[in-house]
């Protein structure tokens, strides 16, 4: 086949677009159109056109608008401007605030002795993390994210309980529009590259993610030690980074699935020692 009559088909647009919604790399569809004769630049140009008008034909659709006064955004009581919050007789300090992107530092959100209990049930368990598979909606091994984590039933233990019910109150959100409690390990080199909480829309698997609970709107990382060196939790959009320190918590929420929520975050990664998290991610709905 000679670069001359190489020309991009309609039959070759809907071969790439589905091989992009089967959940092929872009790298893997150019070498496998340049094993079958196509000429390099006849086969970036056609990858870079006919992905570009597939998300353009899919974002309309799956557009996501403001959640609206029905379904509010969870959000502790700051209304008088609190230095603490007392939750279930639990003092909870106020460190941070940042309106847009919607972040809130929290001190002493949970105790040295909880952090310990959280650390010991979840460490025979701990297995390497997984992301979420964009194409089917399952979950799978991913180089940008190298720590080791397990997920806690909701009401496993009693300090499960207990600490499901403190999040609840911190944040008046019910505990069933939560997610199982998640730990994480992150030993010395490991991180969490850059990337969004919510699920797009635009991939072919969130429909499937999203009969669990609905869309998350929040997320709040607990940290359980504090690392020798390293293990920020960065905010690259607006500069932000928050210090992991035993005990303290980042909560953050976004009102659509969408970048304009400024709530692009990772964990920097871990110069010396051990970083040990809590995840709780919240979801619109009762999580099932």
């Amino acid at each position: 086949m000679t670069a001359l009559a190489q020309t991009i088909t309609p039959e070759l647009r809907r071969w790439i677009v589905a091989q992009a919604e089967a959940g092929c790399r872009p790298e893997d569809v150019l070498q496998a159109m340049k094993a079958s004769g196509w000429g390099e630049e006849v086969a970036i140009a056609a990858l870079e056109q006919t992905l570009s008008e597939r998300l353009a034909e899919l974002r309309p659709a799956a557009s996501v608008v403001p959640l609206g006064a029905a379904t509010p955004l969870p959000e502790p009581a700051l209304g008088d401007a609190p230095t603490v919050l007392h939750i279930e007789g639990h003092p909870v300090r106020l460190l941070t605030t940042m309106r847009h992107p919607r972040v809130i530092v929290f001190g002493g959100l949970l105790t040295d002795t909880e952090c310990e209990e959280l650390m010991a049930l979840s460490r025979p368990r701990l297995e390497r993390s997984k992301t979420v598979d964009n194409a089917t909606g399952g979950d799978e091994v991913n180089a940008s994210r190298t720590s080791d984590g397990m997920f806690f039933e909701r009401g496993e233990t009693a300090l499960i309980t207990r600490i499901e019910a403190r999040i609840a109150g911190l944040l008046r959100w019910p505990v069933n529009h939560g997610e199982g409690l998640q730990i994480l390990r992150y030993r010395p080199g490991a991180e969490y590259r850059p990337h969004h909480d919510y699920f797009d829309p635009v991939h072919p698997g969130t429909a499937k993610i999203l009969e669990r609970g609905g869309q998350r709107v929040g997320t709040l990382v607990m940290y359980l030690n504090t690392p020798e060196g390293g293990g920020a939790t960065t905010f690259p959009d607006v500069g932000l980074e928050v210090g992991p320190v035993r005990g303290n918590a980042v909560f953050f929420s976004y009102d659509r699935a969408h970048p304009s929520t400024r709530t692009l975050h990772g964990g920097a990664p871990v110069t010396a020692g051990e970083k040990w998290v809590a995840t709780k991610w919240l979801r619109q709905g009762v999580f099932v």
